[in-house]
């Protein structure tokens, strides 16, 4: 009994009888198309015709996108189903077949649902009222027939059972939706399995910024604040070095803004950006002028024909290994040296070590991240002349 008190029972019943009224057009062309062939002299040839050309257009709607689309909608709405929303380019012949017995399933179950309701309210109308002479004398408060009580009792009883029995059936049948309605309208485990490979490429991408993000704001702060301690020491005796240290201050920060304001419009999904921050080894003259510290910069082979990914990591683990550098030795020279050797970038970087070296922090897991990713190596850690990090990375036919 507590079945027929809950609002999904409605709501389940509104969509089984959504399917009764979709069914509804087909059912009058199927009648129109009956009454014509039994007509006496009626044109056989031309009613076929018909039929075949109707029956083609009735079988488009059930694989359309859009009655999948429709069909989830009235599922999540009335039948309460947590459904993902349809993805067009995903949708393959198995997806639209299942979607097409889902629609075909909710016709034949709506269809059955209204009749029984054109069926039994008249019935319980008719039992109900009968006591009264009637629904249309009832008004009147006159009696029609020659029943009893006994046959105004039994009539009563069939209108209740037949009404109870109708509003069980819907409950069944809504509960059965609800159970087939993932398994019809939700994605196939192929669309499943695209679902997540994009997930997956979204969450390395995000990844991926986040490392772009500590490596470039990271850096940035650092030479930063070594700039402007430089400067607050030779504010009196220097005025020339104090402004090349804030301009140095000044472009850092731009840059490092500019960095900021890409990764976060892509993180937060904004369109109007197409473009992620993306630096090279072309850009290492500028980095190693706004650090503040003596590089020694070495390129050996044609740098030039490195491709894009593997130029754009080189640059980070250089600019990451200069921010430990100056991060925790201060303003000592630093040796970078590029390298291209049989299909592989190789970078190395040197510098002085001052006192004991701390720990790897998020740079050096970053810089393995993004050697691993190109299935390269990378060695870091001190030596005997300071403090070493050494990286290759694979491109082309050699990796």
């Amino acid at each position: 009994m507590k079945v027929l008190l809950r609002g999904s029972t409605y709501r389940r019943g509104v969509f089984l009888l959504l399917g009764g009224v979709l069914l509804l057009p087909y059912a009058l062309l199927a009648a129109a198309f009956a009454q014509s062939w039994t007509a006496p002299g009626a044109p056989r040839g031309t009613i076929v015709a018909l039929v075949v050309f109707t029956a083609a257009v009735g079988l488009v709607p059930p694989f359309l996108h859009g009655t999948r689309a429709l069909e989830i909608t009235a599922a999540r709405w009335l039948l309460g189903v947590d459904l993902p929303d349809p993805v067009p380019a995903a949708e393959g012949r198995e997806t639209r077949l299942r979607a097409a017995l889902w629609f075909v399933l909710h016709l034949a179950i709506g269809g059955a649902v209204v009749l029984g309701a054109l069926i039994s309210v008249p019935l319980a109308l008719v039992a109900l009222l009968q006591p009264f002479g009637g629904v249309g004398d009832a008004m009147r408060g006159q009696r029609l027939g020659p029943f009893d009580e006994h046959d105004t009792l039994g009539l009563t009883a069939v209108g209740l059972l037949v009404t109870g029995a109708l509003g069980y059936a819907v409950a069944g049948l809504g509960a059965l939706a609800t159970t087939m309605a993932p398994v019809l309208l939700g994605p196939s485990p192929t669309a499943r399995i695209a679902a997540l490979e994009a997930q997956a490429a979204r969450l390395a991408e995000r990844n991926r910024l986040a490392r772009e993000l500590h490596d470039s704001v990271g850096h940035a702060l650092t030479v930063t604040t070594l700039q402007a301690a430089a400067a607050r020491q030779r504010l009196a005796e220097d005025p020339a070095f104090v402004e090349r240290a804030l301009v140095a201050v000044e472009e850092v920060g731009r840059h490092a803004l500019q960095d900021l304001d890409a990764v976060l419009a892509v993180l937060r999904d904004d369109t109007t950006v197409s473009t992620t921050p993306s630096r090279s080894l072309r850009d290492l003259p500028r980095l190693i002028a706004e650090a503040g510290v003596a590089v020694d910069l070495h390129a050996d082979g044609v740098l030039a024909e490195v491709p894009p990914h593997v130029s754009r990591e080189g640059y980070r683990i250089v600019q990451e290994s200069l921010t430990n550098a100056m991060r925790h030795a201060g303003r000592v020279p630093v040796t970078v040296r590029l390298s291209t050797v049989d299909g592989a970038l190789e970078v190395l970087v040197r510098n002085p070590l001052a006192g004991r070296p701390g720990s790897p922090g998020r740079g050096l897991h970053g810089m393995a991240e993004r050697v691993t990713l190109l299935g390269g190596r990378l060695d870091a850690g001190p030596a005997s002349d300071g403090w070493t990090v050494s990286a290759r990375l694979p491109f082309g036919d050699a990796r």
